[in-house]
Formats: C-alpha cells, sequence, structure tokens
C-alpha cells in the first residue's frame, strides 16, 4: 500500500522547461501545486473529517456526563446500549481511519513527492539561464533557494489546508455549542475570534516582511560561506582567512539582527494571545457557573464547553506558531521568486530546428555586440572561416577574442548581425544542438566533482570504458589517471577529482579536457588557450594528438602563446573588436605589422617547424 501511495505523484512529470514561473506569490504558488491539486483536494477531505470527528468527541463529553447523570447504573447498557456502541465505533473504527488516512494522504503522497517535484523544476528551469544569470550571483545562494523552494511551497499549501482547518472547524464547533445553549455564552468566544483575527491581521503582514528579510540574509550568509569555500585555495594563498572570517561575521551579524527583528514581534504577539486566553477562559467558566445555576445549563454541556475552550487555548499558541512557520515559508517563497522566476535571457526561437553540420563553414556576418554598453566591445565584425581551416585568433587582452567565442555558442545574443555555420543563423537553432556540434578546450579547466570516467565522457555519456580510456591515452592522461586514489579508496577511473577539480594539477585538468573534447569528436573545434596549464614537454607530447584532432575539422583556436597557433593555415589578429591584419604566420612576419611586434616580443613555447619559424622571424 505504501508503494502504491508513494508512486502517485512522479516528481519527474514532464512540463514545459521554458515557460517563466509566474511572478505574482499565488500564481508562482499554483503553477507549482498544480500537478497535485487532486491529492491536495484528498487532504482538505480527510482534514475536515479528522477535524469533525475531534470535535466530536468533546461534544459526546457533555453527553457522556449528562447520561450519567440521568441514568441509574443497571439500567445504563440497556436503555443506551446501541448509543455507547455507537461512541466505541466512532472511537475505536472512525477516528483511526480518518487519523490514518489524513497521515498516508500527507506524509506518503504529497510532503516527499512535492518537494522532489518542485525543486526539480525549479532547478531545470533554472539550469535554463543564461551564462550571465549565474555569473550575477553565488553559486550557494542560487543552490540555497532552489533547494529551500520546495519544503516552503508545500509546508505553506499543506498548512492551510491540515493543520489551520482543522483549528476553524474547532472554533467553529464551540460557537456553534455556545450559541444553542445561549447567546450570552457564545459572546466571548465570538469576541475573542475577532481579537484573534485582528491580532493575526497584525501580525501577519509584519511577520511577513521580516521573513523575508530573515530569509534573504540567511541566503546571503550561506552563499558568502560557500564563496569562501570554493575559492579556499585563493583564500590560502593570500591568508586571508580573517578577511573571509569578517565577511562571513557581518553577514551571521546581519541575519541575527534579522532573526531577532522577527521574534521581537513574536514575542508581544504571544503575550497580547495569553491575555486574551485567560479572558476567554475566565468568562466562559464564569457564564456557565451563572447559566448552570440558573438550570439554563447542563452539567455536561458545561464540561464540554469548558473542555473545548481548553483545547482552543491550548491550539491557539500552537497556531500561532504556526503561522509564523507559514509566513517565514512565504519570506522563503517570496526570495526564491525573485530569483526563480525571470525570464529566460536567451531561449530557443519558436520552430528552431537542430544544428547539421556537414561541412563546417563558420561566417560571422557583421555582428556587433556591446556587452550593454553604449560603445560597442565589436562592432560589425565579418570574417568566414572556410570548412576545415584551421584558424587563430591574435590580440591584447580585451580585444575581443573570448568574446567572439562566446558568441559562436551564443551565450550572449548579439546586438546586430548574424552567425552562420554551414549556412544557418545560430540563433535560429536549438542551442543544445549548437553546443553539441562544438568541442571546447578553455583555458580555466573546472571539472564536475565526479569520477574521472564521468568527466571524460561528458559530451558522450554512452561512450564505452574502451574509447574513454583510447582518448585518455591520447591526451597523455591515462598513466597518471592509473595513480589517482581518492579519499575513498576509488581509483584509477573511479576516482573523484573534487570540487572543480581541486584535487589535480593545472596540467592534469588541462588533459582531462583535452580527452573530453578527443572523445566528444565534434565538427567544430574551440581551443581557448587549450595547452597553456601544461609545461613544454608534455605539451610537445600532446601536439600530435591535437593535430590528429584537428583533421577534418574546422578549429578557431587562442592563443597568447603565439607559437602554439604560428602553424595554423591563417590567423586573424585583433583590436578592439576589430580585424586589423589576417594571414598565414609567414605572410603577418613579412608585413611586420601589430602581430610581428607580437611575435618578436615573446620567447620560449614551441614550434612544430622550429628552425623554419626562427627564419621566418629573423
Amino acid at each position: 500500500m505504501f508503494r502504491w501511495l508513494e508512486s502517485r505523484i512522479d516528481p519527474f512529470s514532464p512540463f514545459d522547461e521554458a515557460r517563466t514561473p509566474p511572478s505574482t506569490f499565488r500564481g508562482f504558488m499554483w503553477a507549482y501545486l498544480a500537478p497535485v491539486r487532486g491529492w491536495l483536494g484528498v487532504l482538505f477531505v480527510s482534514s475536515v473529517a479528522v477535524g469533525l470527528v475531534e470535535s466530536s468527541l468533546y461534544l459526546l463529553i457533555g453527553w457522556f456526563v449528562d447520561l450519567l447523570t440521568r441514568s441509574s447504573p443497571d439500567r445504563l447498557l440497556a436503555d443506551h446500549g446501541w448509543q455507547l456502541a455507537g461512541v466505541a465505533v466512532l472511537i475505536l473504527v472512525v477516528r483511526p481511519i480518518v487519523h490514518f488516512t489524513n497521515e498516508v494522504v500527507s506524509n506518503q503522497v504529497i510532503v516527499p513527492q512535492t518537494t522532489g517535484l518542485i525543486r526539480w523544476r525549479t532547478h531545470t528551469y533554472t539550469l535554463g539561464h543564461a551564462l550571465s544569470y549565474f555569473q550575477g550571483d553565488f553559486a550557494g545562494r542560487l543552490a540555497n533557494r532552489i533547494v529551500q523552494a520546495g519544503p516552503a511551497v508545500r509546508e505553506i499549501a499543506v498548512t492551510i489546508l491540515d493543520t489551520l482547518l482543522y483549528v476553524a472547524i474547532f472554533a467553529v464547533t464551540a460557537l456553534g455549542l455556545f450559541t444553542t445553549i445561549s447567546p450570552w455564552l457564545a459572546l466571548p468566544m465570538a469576541a475573542w475570534i475577532l481579537l484573534y483575527l485582528a491580532l493575526m491581521r497584525y501580525f501577519v503582514p509584519r511577520a511577513q516582511k521580516r521573513s523575508l528579510t530573515a530569509s534573504e540574509a540567511r541566503s546571503t550568509l550561506v552563499g558568502r560561506i560557500v564563496d569562501s569555500y570554493t575559492n579556499i585555495l585563493t583564500v590560502k594563498l593570500f591568508a586571508r582567512a580573517a578577511e573571509e572570517r569578517s565577511s562571513v561575521r557581518e553577514a551571521l551579524e546581519t541575519h541575527t539582527k534579522a532573526f531577532l527583528d522577527s521574534h521581537r514581534l513574536i514575542s508581544g504577539v504571544m503575550g497580547l494571545q495569553t491575555l486574551m486566553n485567560s479572558a476567554l477562559l475566565f468568562s466562559t467558566g464564569a457564564l456557565s457557573l451563572w447559566l448552570w445555576s440558573r438550570g439554563a445549563m447542563t452539567s455536561g454541556e458545561a464540561a464540554s464547553g469548558i473542555a473545548l475552550v481548553m483545547r482552543i487555548l491550548a491550539m491557539s499558541g500552537w497556531v500561532m506558531q504556526t503561522v509564523r512557520g507559514l509566513f517565514e515559508n512565504v519570506g522563503v517563497v517570496q526570495e526564491s521568486m525573485e530569483t526563480i522566476a525571470r525570464p529566460h535571457a536567451i531561449v530557443d526561437r519558436p520552430g528552431a530546428t537542430p544544428l547539421l553540420v556537414p561541412q563546417g563553414e563558420i561566417r560571422f556576418d557583421a555582428v556587433s555586440f556591446h556587452y550593454g554598453r553604449e560603445e560597442g566591445i565589436i562592432e560589425s565584425l565579418s570574417f568566414t572561416i572556410r570548412p576545415g581551416e584551421k584558424v587563430g585568433l591574435v590580440g591584447a587582452s580585451g580585444a575581443g577574442k573570448s568574446t567572439i567565442v562566446s558568441l559562436l555558442l551564443r551565450l550572449h545574443e548579439l546586438d546586430g548581425g548574424r552567425i552562420l555555420i554551414d549556412g544557418q543563423d545560430v540563433a535560429a537553432v536549438t542551442q543544445d544542438s549548437l553546443r553539441s556540434q562544438i568541442a571546447v578546450v578553455t583555458q580555466d579547466t573546472s571539472l564536475l566533482h565526479r569520477s574521472i570516467r564521468d568527466n571524460i565522457a561528458y559530451g558522450r555519456m554512452d561512450a564505452e570504458q574502451a574509447a574513454v580510456e583510447r582518448a585518455a591515452r591520447l591526451a597523455h592522461a591515462h598513466d597518471f589517471i592509473q595513480d589517482l586514489t581518492d579519499d575513498r579508496d576509488r581509483q584509477g577511473y573511479a576516482a573523484r577529482v573534487g570540487e572543480r577539480g581541486v584535487k589535480l594539477s593545472g596540467g592534469q585538468r588541462q588533459r582531462i579536457a583535452i580527452a573530453r573534447v578527443i572523445l566528444k569528436d565534434a565538427p567544430i573545434l574551440i581551443l581557448d588557450e587549450a595547452t597553456s596549464a601544461l609545461d613544454s614537454e608534455v605539451e610537445a607530447a600532446i601536439q600530435d594528438s591535437l593535430d590528429s584532432l584537428m583533421q577534418g575539422k574546422t578549429v578557431l583556436a587562442i592563443a597568447h602563446r603565439l607559437s602554439t597557433i604560428a602553424a595554423l593555415d591563417r590567423l586573424i589578429v585583433l583590436d578592439k573588436g576589430e580585424i586589423v591584419e589576417e594571414g598565414t604566420h609567414d605572410e603577418l612576419i613579412t608585413r611586420n605589422g601589430v602581430y610581428a611586434r607580437l611575435w618578436h616580443r615573446q620567447s620560449g613555447g614551441f614550434l612544430r617547424d622550429g628552425e623554419e619559424q626562427a627564419q621566418a622571424a629573423e
């Protein structure tokens, strides 16, 4: 039975991953609760049943007291046996069934599966954001908001449908009982309900605002802690532990202040509530005594009324704490909405088709891009890379080399012009198909905290182990991989590499990245300082592998060390986003322009045809 119930909601059911979540609180809540609305209805019905059964027990207390008062012991079962049997069935059969139904619907169906469903959908949507979205925030804060959104949305729904509904039924039952006995007896209960609602109206918006402030402070605190841990090597190298402690302390003090502000409000409200509860208990007891003394109220009714009031008073503090928790979750959801409910900056166009690359021609056609600035980083840039051509981009830092690569991968939207691959506008094809046809090795190689095998096979997850090892050998990584062991004694290709690959040296990470590209075997290859982290001996050793990798592919390479790209078919020299020179290495050296000056300033590195290049340089 449990297994059947637990499979009623599929957290990974299909949905529109590109659809922006609603920006209003109610809309956001409903968008993520809509898949489970049927089961929320079942929870509502079961909560009503539980509330009715529990409140009826207090009414039965009065009936039972009056029954004992009016009946003689020898005639009790004979005269009222069937009634007592009905009460026994209610207590022994109906009550356990409705409670069990309420618990399993909440705990087996709604709570775990809804949490997973919301986390999955918010994470999947967030993955679709543009690169700039992730560059503008702490990774820890983003993750915190994704993880906490699921339980917050779920708890709001469950609290309203289960807890608050249950308490409301008790209050209505007490008011109804008192009204049937005497309007005077109902008066304190009605006044208490109105004052309680007024207190809630005062408390709720203030608690909501302070909870949002506390939630934002908590996310900032988490973000700063994660930022310190993620960059722990930099912290150690620059001896900045004291500064990091100070930064986290500042965030912790801000969070503590927000937390105290929230609890100051709670303490004041709870004090007023205690005064109201005491007044209700006293007035109900006094009126019950007065009505009983005048014969307007039986002993059983007095017992039921006092018991109901005691139960409501006990629940009122619980309700206030529940409402506080409810609006803490409201604050969490509102904060998460600020992160999640943003439209994707880069989306596939309607009707976008997969990119097909039969040849591999790349053409920049009057491309302009500004990074949101008034002055362009790139203005009306045009060039073509022929199918199978190996082209190097050369220029000082800030010349626009990496920007060209980012635009080709459609990590940013163009401000003008087009980029075509085999005649297909990259803005008109699906992003996944575009990036699956391009293999990239970057200078700043970060690996996933997974096994070596998973990292190499990331571009081709279905690759067999033999193919993974072959790629590693071509990248001259197989030997050091065989010697790896992680902290759980996993060895070789099963060893984990640590966050961003911190357990490996820069050269080892670079070789893993090259192996990953070799295995992916895409028709277009981008090498962005691909061998910058390698020593000359290793670089020379894998050069043949890179030459083999480049065969039959269109290649776009960036290198500050010019000797690594001098042998390419063509070099494009950039300055402030414009092409200032273009040609082969020999042609550019002969012109004695920008490239020649850069070449003469550099020393070291390696050349495939070292002597010929040296002669050309002379």
